[in-house]
């Protein structure tokens, strides 16, 4: 869930207004990611949708990859993103904890979602960062 008061992206702001930003490992790995405001109105939706039953992947429509998701912050910050952190100094660091955090990979769709017709806010990466007021941002 995209916040800038929290979760990971909170924590990779101040690294990316630096210029340190990076990808991590080879970059590939798949982030599925919502919009915070996505989230709960798609909780809400669920929750009075008489036949939303089972589970239901609450993520964005358009995952990106590690890669990605670096160059679209970096761009929205107008910032270099040029490093990288190998996934040998990610494991070294973390333990068995890198591989299920940072570069791990899953490709989850919101097709369940999609199929109870569902209006996202927030369909790609660039309009949430956007939203968040990053683009432009003054370090």
């Amino acid at each position: 869930v995209l916040s800038k008061s929290g979760g990971a992206l909170a924590k990779q702001l101040p690294i990316f207004r630096l210029g340190l930003g990076g990808k991590l490992g080879h970059g590939n790995q798949w982030l599925s990611w919502i919009s915070l405001e996505d989230a709960v109105r798609a909780i809400d939706f669920l929750s009075n949708h008489g036949s939303a039953v089972g589970p239901h992947n609450i993520v964005a429509p358009e995952p990106v990859t590690n890669a990605s998701f670096t160059r679209t912050l970096a761009e929205t910050l107008h910032r270099p993103a040029f490093f990288a952190v190998p996934a040998t100094v990610l494991r070294l660091a973390l333990g068995e904890m890198a591989d299920a955090l940072l570069l791990g990979s899953q490709r989850a769709i919101p097709k369940r979602m999609r199929e109870l017709d569902f209006q996202f806010q927030h369909p790609t990466l660039a309009s949430v960062l956007q939203s968040l007021g990053l683009r432009g941002e003054k370090q």
